[in-house]
């Protein structure tokens, strides 16, 4: 399915959380794992709409590595997927290497 945000509006895929505990083998079950704030902008709205009708560049690309608040975003399943879909405020760095 391809997907086209509104706006200023991204996808982001999240990286997967770390499933190990320390150095030890015990598995933590989904709700106890830490959800990182990185990801992957898979898609990219056209830029936020300004009060005059005009369209402000986005600062984000497909393919940008990127930091994201807690609470950012609203996770939805597409084609079984776990996908955020966040505003591009949301982000708090690009990440660069």
């Amino acid at each position: 399915m391809k997907l086209e945000p509104m706006y200023d509006k991204i996808v982001v895929k999240q990286d997967k959380a770390n499933e190990k505990i320390g150095n030890t083998r015990i598995i933590a079950p989904e709700s106890a794992k830490e959800k990182p704030r990185k990801g992957e902008v898979i898609a990219v709205g056209p830029g936020l709409l300004l009060q005059d009708g005009t369209l402000a560049e986005m600062p984000l690309s497909v393919g940008d590595k990127v930091f994201f608040t807690s609470y950012g975003g609203s996770e939805i399943e597409v084609d079984g997927e776990k996908l955020l879909f966040m505003s591009a405020n949301d982000v708090l760095s690009i990440i660069k290497n």
